[in-house]
Order: structure tokens, then sequence, then C-alpha cells
């Protein structure tokens, strides 16, 4: 199975904390590669590219002490790689529902995602999971958050994003090491992805200005980010009328499945012109699409708005809303969502 990028950047927490303090087989040989890769990093003002140090200080400033997020010496230091990902991450969700599978780890509790340094560790999960017959995905990703138990570093690749994508990436982890509510993975990616676009957006509007072409190219590629995000909400709407039918049996609803998702790819290619302006996302008919590939969308991406809406109701105030957020906690009987709207109410 070919690892698929997800558009736009989704970096997602792999479980690597505390390494030391686990146990097994699949945490010895992921926390030594990642100790491996920690060990190997240099400080970044020692990488040949002035421009790339001058970004990513600006970033980390400009996240830190302008948003508000928790200050670290995260993305201080630099790893080169000979890839252009850090991890594969595996995913799995009921073939005929969209219930993940999930695995339970020390501290950090339960996710719904693996992820391995070595691809064939991936592939090896994958097919333990297919066993049990759940649809699979494998992506890769190009960075994580340790949630402050180690130093995150930059990765090589990195030098080759544009300034909007790794000022969402650093925004995006730096939010996982300031809010984490451990067994609320769908509020912690949805809050890191709501803050990451948000902070990435204002960072290009103040460095460059809104009439830029830096800051009009973002601009067009979250345009046709949301058009993508809204064509998979709307076929997962429909394969979720279909699982929640009472009247059709298991391999009914799999025949089913199939020729939804194959309608969808053809309309996709029919309408590709009239939806969208680049070609990032001119392959999803070659994909093989699943319910763990959907399911990824509605881990990140909420069908709500809720973070958009509370967010203008609460005047665009991006670091108040960053400050709310971090009273968010874990033993208050109230969900997280719940947690952030009392606090935004008393600002």
């Amino acid at each position: 199975m070919k690892i698929f990028h997800l558009p736009p950047v989704l970096a997602v927490i792999v479980l690597l904390a505390a390494i030391g303090l686990f146990s097994g087989c699949y945490t010895l040989t992921q926390g030594t590669t990642m100790l491996g890769y920690l060990n190997r990093a240099i400080p970044l003002e020692q990488v040949s590219d002035e421009d790339f140090i001058r970004l990513v200080t600006d970033i980390r400033t400009f996240a830190m002490n302008e948003l508000g997020l928790a200050e670290s010496r995260n993305y201080t230091r630099y790893v080169e790689l000979d890839r252009d990902y850090l991890a594969a991450i595996v995913s799995a969700s009921d073939k005929v529902s969209f219930n993940r599978y999930e695995w339970n780890y020390p501290i950090v509790g339960r996710l719904p995602y693996k992820g391995f340094f070595n691809v064939e560790g991936a592939y090896k999960e994958r097919d333990r999971l297919q066993k049990l017959d759940l649809d699979v995905w494998i992506r890769s990703v190009d960075a994580f958050s340790t949630l402050g138990w180690f130093r995150d570093p930059l990765y090589s690749y990195m030098r080759k994003y544009s300034i909007d994508r790794l000022a969402e990436l650093i925004i995006h982890e730096l939010v996982h090491a300031t809010v984490f509510i451990k067994g609320h993975a769908n509020f912690n990616e949805e809050l890191a992805q709501f803050i990451g676009n948000e902070g990435a957006r204002l960072y290009m509007e103040t460095r460059y200005g809104l009439d830029s072409d830096e800051y009009r190219q973002m601009l067009s590629l979250e345009e046709n980010s949301r058009k993508f995000v809204t064509f998979l909400q709307e076929l997962i709407a429909e394969l979720e009328t279909l699982y929640s039918s009472d009247n059709l049996q298991r391999d009914e609803i799999l025949i089913r499945k199939e020729q939804i998702i194959n309608a969808a790819k053809e309309r996709f290619d029919a309408e590709y012109e009239s939806r969208f302006t680049n070609d990032n996302y001119r392959n999803f008919s070659t994909v093989p699409v699943n319910n763990a590939y959907l399911e990824l969308f509605r881990l990140y991406y909420t069908s709500d708005n809720f973070y958009e809406d509370l967010f203008e109701q609460t005047g665009r105030d991006l670091p108040a809303f960053i400050a709310a957020a971090k009273t968010i906690k874990r033993r208050n009987a109230a969900p997280p969502r719940t947690q952030l709207e009392n606090a935004l109410s008393l600002n």
C-alpha cells in the first residue's frame, strides 16, 4: 500500500513520550529510532541556511510571544534525514461504520493511530488489522509532538516547505505541547488544526500583508483545501446514511459502499476543473478510499464549524482563544468544547 500524504499537512501525535517508561518490542524499537534522531540533532544555528534559521526563529517567536503558546525549546534543533517524511502512521476503522480502532497507551491514553519510523512495521500492523476485517490506512506524517518530554526537532525536508506550510506545522505542534487533554483525541486534533491554520494565516498577514503574493497564494491553497474537505464530508454523510440503515445486511452494505465511493470518484473527476484551481487533489480517484481514510478527515475537520463559529462570535482574537483553551482541564466534568465556550464567555 502506498503511503499518501493527506493534504494539507496533518501533523499527528505519535506516542513516543517518556520512552524509558515503556516496555515491549514496539516501544523499544520506535523509541530507539526516535532517540537516535534526537541524538543526531544539531542546534538550529549550525544549519547552513540562514533564511531557514531566520524564518523558524520568527515563527517560534510569533507563536510563543504573540499568540501565547507555551514557551519551549521545540524547533531549536535540526535533524538531517534521507527521506521526505518522518513516520508512517496506521489508522483503522470498522468496514460498515465509522467506529475507529484505537490503541491504548500509557500517559496519553487511547489514540486512533499508531506510528512507525520503519514503514515495514506499518505494513505488518496493517496486515494484522486486516485479519480483523477492518479497513486500514497508512499515511506519512512530517512532524509530531512529544508533549514536552523532549525538544521536538526540525527535519531537513522542512526546508523545502512554503512559509505558510511551515508556520502551520510549527504552530499546530506547539498547540499540542500547550493543550493536550488525555482521552479526547478529536478535541486535541481539531483544536490544533484550527489554531494551526488561523495562526499561520495571522502570521502571513502580519509579516507579508494582505496584498502580498505570499498571502494570496496561501488563501488560494486554503480555498482548494476547504473544497476538498467539503467534498469528502459530503461522501462521509452519504456513507453514514447507508451505515445507519436497518434493513440492509452487511454484504449489501459493503456492495453499496463500494458503489457510492466509485460514483464519488467519477463525480470528482468530472467536476475537478470547476471545483479546483490547482492540481493538488487530482489523483483522488486513484486513492483506495475506505472508512479508515475518511475517518481521518472526521478526526481533524469538524463538520459543524464549531471552532470557526466560536472564534467569530468572540471577536476573532486568536491569543484570547488560545488563553481560553489553556484553561481546559481533563478532570472537569464539562466536555472540553463546553469548557472552551465557558472560558471565552468570561474573557
